[in-house]
Parts: C-alpha cells; structure tokens; sequence
C-alpha cells in the first residue's frame, strides 16, 4: 500500500506538475493583465466592505476561513525546508510564485461566487459546484467531492494535530494524549456550532496569530537591524545564481522555492474556493480580490516572517549539490523544520523559541484544521443535495475529531503520504476545471472593471452578460435585495 501511494504521489507531485501549476498561474495573470498590481487597492478595501446575512458570511469573514486553510504549519516547517535545500534565494522565488499565483487564485475564487448555490439557507460553492454548472460534467464533479472529502475529513487533519502535539510535548512537556484531547474538545465546540461559528473563530483567531508571528519577526529583526541590507543582498543574488557561496544551487532555490511557496499558498489547487463562495457580495470578482489578496498574506506576510528570523540570526543549514554535504551548517544535527525558528527566536530572545515556536504551531495547525472541517462539510453538502443530511454531517464531525486525535498521538508516515495523495487529487482535478472554466471568470473581471469606471459599485448580472447555469445571480440574488429593501 505504502509503496503504490508514494507512486502516486511521485506523479502528482513531480516536478513537471509544479511547474504546470506556475504556468496556469502566469497564464491567468497575463489574461487578467496582472490584476494582482493593478487592483491592489481594490484587494485591501474589499476585505472590510460587506456584512454577513443568514445565508452568507462577510468578506473579511470568508477571507479568513480561506486563510485558515492556507496558513498551517507549511509557513514554519515548509520555509525552514526552502531554505535548507534551496538556499536563501529559494525565499525569493516563494515571493515570486505567490505573486504570479495571485491569478489562480482569483480565477477560482470568483469562479466559486458565480455558481454558488443557496442549500438549506447557505450560501455553498466550490470546484465541485463549478464543475458541474460550468462545464455540465457531474461524473467530474463527484470524483473532485470524494477526493476532497477523504484528504480533508479523513487524510489532513491527523498530520496537523500530530505537530500541535509535537509542538506541546517538546515546549511544555504534556503528553500527545492530553494535547489530543484538548484539541478535539475545542474543535467540537467550533465545529458543532455550525459555518457561522467558524467564521467568527477565524475572523479573530486568524488575524490575531498572524500579526502575533509577525510581531515577533519584526522584533527580531529590529535587534538584527544592521543585518538588513546583507539579508536582502544575500536572498536577491543567491535566487540567481550570483552569490559565491550559493551559487551552485540555483536550480534547487528555485525549484525548493517554488514547491513550498506553492504548498503554503495553495493557489490553484482548489481550496480556497469553498471559503469565497460562502461571502456575502454583490460581485463575484469582489471577493475573486480578497481571496487574491489572501495569497499574498500568507507568503509575502507570514512565510516572509519565518525566513527573516531564520536568515537574520543565521540560524540555517543548507546542503549542498550533492544532497549530503553542507554549504551552511550553522545548527549541527537540528532536522530542517521548527527547529531553525526556534533556534532563531531562541538566540534573540533565550529560552522563549519553544514555547513561541509550540504555541504558533498550535495556532496555524488548528485553524487549519477548521478550515478542513468546512471544506469537507461543503463537499458533502454537494454531495447531498435533496437529501436529508443531518445524520452524516453529524458522521463527518465524529470522524474529523476521531482523525485529528489519532493523528496527535501517532504519527503514521503512510497518513502523510495518504493526505498528500487526496490533496494531489485535488490539485489535478481542479486545474483542469479552472482551464476550461476561466472564460466566464475573465468575463465577470471584465465587467467588474467597467462599472467601477463609471463610478459605479459593481453588482453582477450572469443573464446580461452571457453566462449561464448561475442561478444563484439570475434569481434568488435578486429577490435576497428585494427582501432586504422591504425588511
């Protein structure tokens, strides 16, 4: 079994298919004409415009739940391997990958709001429910639910707890068991509240443990301010290839650069999307923006983070050509991971890189596991529809806790390499739908930018514009107005 999944994986996640992922990401920037410079404004004023309904959640609400998701441990542990094995200038190519995937990311977010649906009186959506109104391919669809459902209920949440627990155990010294347990009552008490309740955790949760981290890179960067120009010196010139000592491993900065950067950010690869579908907006493209935006926030923001505390106190290894050998060896026998931060926070700040370390784990790999709980929750949703689904939502929410706390207390390299599959799946499935599918997102950008040119506040009309099968915009968003005028 273990065997024929790391097959698996080494085709959905070769090198050739990383490199698809920042192609379709260049593509979709050069078809939006680089919306992600053009419209930052409009990115950063959008997240705080809107209010939630009944049916929907507000912008900055479905931006971070779509953030939980994208901010998880591959912001410590997956910048730590970056630079490990790419070298400072893998950072570099994460700062570029985040920009050029800015334009995926919109494609399949405002292709998320176009064919949302409103089921049991929510807003759902997501590749599952594009794929089916956009492209008429229910077989598709169905394949995108199930792969979605096992990586995210079943697959995920286990390996995100077993590093809470990791975390807490090396930091503070409570057992896996306890650290398990209390993560499950807390995710129980989020979960059985229902979307709503979800949201409201991340909208405070989310900025809270992001500005948190930052905080403490900021701090630590101020003690290291003469290192400034020299960090900045050494990431620019190693990413091509023009630094003496790192010169030689240009191909892996850029390659190591590039798969970490795509695996935080996660544009493309269809999660973000069940989020943005649940926002409460007037246009697709405007929360196509946000969630544009939430690319860049956890790469340009929170990764950025952990690489400046990491280069700026030198706490790095990186190895060389050979795989073996070392170029740095600044931390002998500390594994390329957690460890490098707190080994940077520690020689700062000494005796406090544990427990911060620990603590931002638990954070970002709670969260995290939030926003599987939503996502798997959509996709059974669209699985269900017409049919009465209480008893397995209810299934959903006892399997996710049994999962998350047996991934706690043991750590199984084969549910790794499960949970990468279901993901490879995922990613697969949905670029494929978003390539065919990106007319109707090109269109609604187009028509989003026509409106503002008139001094207008953009409000979308599938009829007028051509696009069919979105329901949601040709009926019921307009009655949801009428309703509103009238109440």
């Amino acid at each position: 079994m273990e065997v024929f999944v790391n097959w698996l994986n080494g085709i959905l996640w070769s090198t050739p298919v990383i490199y698809i992922i920042l192609g379709i990401g260049l593509l979709f920037s050069v078809l939006t004409r680089f919306l992600q410079v053009r419209h930052i404004k409009d990115m950063v004023m959008l997240m705080f415009q809107g209010k939630s309904s009944a049916a929907g959640v507000s912008s900055f609400q479905a931006l971070s739940i779509a953030l939980s998701g994208r901010v998880g441990t591959g912001n410590i542990a997956g910048t730590a391997t970056a630079i490990a094995m790419g070298g400072p200038g893998a950072v570099f190519w994460m700062w570029a990958i985040a920009f050029i995937g800015a334009g995926s990311a919109f494609v399949e977010s405002t292709l998320a709001q176009i064919y949302k649906v409103k089921q049991d009186g929510l807003y759902r959506g997501g590749p599952a429910y594009y794929i089916e109104k956009g492209l008429g391919i229910r077989w598709f669809a169905i394949a995108f639910a199930i792969s979605a459902l096992l990586a995210m209920a079943l697959l995920m949440p286990g390996i995100q707890s077993n590093s809470i627990a990791i975390g807490m155990e090396n930091a503070f010294g409570v057992s896996k068991s306890v650290t398990g347990l209390i993560v499950i009552a807390l995710l129980g008490l989020i979960i059985f509240g229902g979307v709503k309740r979800i949201a409201n955790v991340a909208q405070y949760t989310v900025p809270f443990m992001a500005l948190g981290y930052i905080l403490v890179s900021l701090v630590i960067i101020a003690m290291n301010i003469t290192e400034l120009p020299a960090v900045f010196a050494l990431i620019f010139k190693s990413a091509f290839g023009a630094d003496s000592m790192f010169g030689g491993i240009l191909g892996s900065a850029i390659a190591w650069g590039v798969k970490r950067g795509i695996y935080s950010n996660e544009a493309g690869q269809g999660t973000g999307p069940h989020a943005a579908a649940a926002a409460e907006v007037s246009h697709p493209a405007k929360q196509g923006l946000v969630q544009a935006f939430s690319v860049y926030i956890d790469t340009l923001f929170v990764c950025s983070a952990t690489a400046f505390m990491i280069l700026f106190t030198g706490m790095f290894n990186t190895v060389g050509p050979d795989g073996k050998s070392f170029i740095v060896e600044n931390l002998s026998g500390v594994e390329a991971g957690p460890g490098y931060t707190q080994a940077a926070v520690d020689s700062v700040i000494p005796g406090f890189g544990a427990g911060f370390v620990a603590v931002a784990l638990f954070f970002f790999a709670f969260t995290t596991i939030m926003a599987y709980y939503y996502m798997a929750e959509t996709n059974i949703a669209y699985l269900l529809r017409g049919r009465d689904g209480r008893v397995p939502m209810f299934i959903l929410k006892v399997v996710i806790l049994g999962a998350t706390f047996y991934g706690a207390i043991k750590e199984a390299s084969l549910a790794w390499a499960l949970g990468d599959a279901g993901l490879g799946l995922m990613v697969w499935l949905n670029l494929i739908a978003i390539i065919l599918l990106a007319k109707p997102a090109l269109i609604a950008l187009k028509d989003y930018e026509a409106q503002k040119k008139q001094g207008l506040d953009p409000v979308f009309n599938s009829k007028k514009l051509g696009i069919k099968n979105a329901e949601y915009w040709e009926e019921e968003y307009t009655f949801d107005r009428e309703k509103e005028k009238v109440s």
